[in-house]
């Protein structure tokens, strides 16, 4: 299982997961500098490597592989890996070049490591959809298993960035679950135009001052194509900023 590190409980709950599905765990924490952009918090992204192993130990994790930045990209590195359509919306659409970076670091831990199957958090749902892809078409012989989004009592997706949030920015942060929530009650009542799904979304979501909506969107879950009229398997997502922390969310349903 690929991390970051700065371990939590939605990291735990995927080992888990991979606990059930294989013989031995290779848990990696590396945070990778290619998918961040210049403006992003590479460098204050959080690291706690001693909390992170002992999380593992009490998991009983078998391996953790926490490769040096000079071992993953040696000098004069120039090898990236790029996956087409399922990168240029959502995320990819503002982030340029994140998915590049995301899907080289997989490939190479991939290689490194040989697993059988490779276990990611739903929350991150278009990189799941990247990474699927990536191995479909490269014939890397990985299983790929997305587990489910783990949340807080309140709600909230659980996520290193949350450590960024103040106590009343925790509480505004709040908005994106409900207007998930709402969303999903509106497909309920019969509504199937995305356009005023998506509207009373960022309506609810900008009742809160320190929120900043980066997108709203309904999708195709599995092109992750653009949908005006609902229809099918989707994914509903968004990424808001909550005062200078940028948090990303979503959920799947049918129609």
């Amino acid at each position: 299982m690929p991390t970051m590190g700065y371990l939590h409980q939605g990291h735990l709950s995927l080992m888990r997961v991979a606990q059930k599905t294989s013989d031995v765990l290779v848990v990696s924490v590396f945070v990778n500098p290619t998918q961040f952009d210049p403006q992003e918090d590479f460098k204050k992204y959080p690291r706690n490597l001693r909390r992170d192993k002992k999380l593992l130990r009490d998991l009983k994790c078998d391996y953790l592989f926490y490769p040096q930045m000079k071992d993953v990209y040696t000098e004069g590195y120039e090898t990236y890996v790029e996956v087409g359509k399922s990168t240029e919306v959502l995320e990819g659409a503002f982030r340029p070049g994140h998915f590049k970076g995301v899907a080289t670091i997989v490939a190479k831990l991939f290689n490194i490591v040989q697993p059988d199957v490779a276990v990611f958090g739903q929350k991150d749902f278009q990189q799941a959809v990247v990474i699927k892809t990536m191995v479909k078409d490269l014939n890397m012989p990985v299983k790929i298993v997305v587990a489910p989004t783990i949340r807080e009592k309140s709600g909230l997706a659980l996520s290193s960035r949350n450590e960024y949030l103040s106590n009343v920015q925790r509480k505004q942060a709040l908005a994106l679950f409900q207007s998930l929530n709402l969303a999903k009650r509106l497909i309920k009542a019969g509504e199937r135009g995305s356009k005023k799904i998506e509207d009373k979304m960022r309506k609810l979501i900008l009742k809160q001052p320190q929120a900043r909506i980066d997108y709203v969107s309904i999708n195709n879950s599995e092109t992750l194509e653009p949908l005006k009229k609902l229809k099918g398997n989707i994914l509903i997502s968004l990424a808001v900023r909550v005062g200078k922390t940028r948090l990303i969310d979503n959920i799947r349903t049918k129609v």
